[in-house]
């Protein structure tokens, strides 16, 4: 302790002039707006940096009920979409809901097998039914073949079974879409004309002649093609406009006129 007044009493002229230069800036700082908005901003800008970080967290933690909502938003202006609707009646025109898309989350997915297959968080329960279609906000992505109460299992396009009715988007050609087995970001484009050059670049949609997609969903882009005038039909390679290695949402689509169609078909088949 006496030491400590030792220390003090040595050193007292400078302690009374910090005090004195506390005391001074204080009176500064309150006395002219100029100062008071500096020690202001100052605040601000320290709680402002700790909020912003704590917003961060907390978005984080949302983040997952954000993704939903903005799911089902996207499916709300799909199911808007002129494509949703089918125009009927020659003397009264009228539109009827045909299709209907509905969002679900993607919780098991495989890209590397021969049959490939994606499982989503939605069933009979969702009104989920087998072979519906099903999309991404990329391209087409598959067909339901499987479906439980809660839970419903897609073939993958990249399944050694898969083939998709599709056409060439800048000349309406009618082709088909298959898978050979290979890079997940490849597929083949089969049945072309010996007649038809496609070039690198060139876009291939769902042609809209089945009952499980609609049309102009796009399904990839052309590589290349190696046209075979030899041959009635050659094969080009596409790239898949969907990544099916992060694929975490998709919207299956259920045809509400699928009943009709399909009682049509089955009397057809039986003339």
């Amino acid at each position: 302790m006496r030491n400590l007044f030792i220390f003090l009493w040595n050193n007292r002229f400078l302690l009374v002039f910090l005090i004195l230069e506390f005391f001074s800036l204080a009176l500064l700082s309150t006395s002219y707006s100029y100062h008071r908005s500096l020690s202001f901003n100052l605040s601000s800008d320290i709680s402002g940096g700790f909020l912003s970080k704590a917003a961060n967290i907390s978005d984080y933690f949302f983040l997952k009920e954000v993704n939903k909502n903005l799911l089902k938003e996207n499916a709300l202006l799909r199911n808007q979409l002129s494509s949703s609707f089918l125009t009927t009646d020659t003397n009264i025109v009228f539109s009827d809901t045909l299709f209907q898309f509905i969002p679900a989350r993607v919780i098991s997915n495989t890209t590397t097998m021969q049959s490939n297959r994606i499982i989503v968080d939605k069933g009979k329960l969702h009104g989920i039914e087998k072979e519906m279609g099903v999309i991404s906000n990329n391209g087409l992505v598959g067909i339901v073949i499987g479906v439980s109460n809660h839970y419903s299992t897609i073939m993958s396009a990249l399944h050694q079974n898969a083939n998709f009715s599709a056409k060439i988007k800048e000349s309406g050609q009618l082709v088909n879409v298959s898978w050979p087995g290979k890079d997940y970001k490849f597929g083949e484009v089969t049945d072309i004309p010996s007649h038809i050059q496609l070039l690198t670049g060139d876009t291939i949609i769902s042609s809209g002649n089945s009952i499980i997609f609609p049309e102009g969903v796009i399904i990839g882009i052309i590589e290349n093609h190696e046209q075979r005038v030899d041959k009635d039909l050659s094969i080009a390679s596409i790239k898949f406009n969907v990544d099916f290695n992060s694929l975490h949402s998709v919207y299956l689509i259920k045809n509400m006129m699928k009943t009709e169609i399909d009682s049509l078909l089955i009397l057809n088949r039986n003339e």
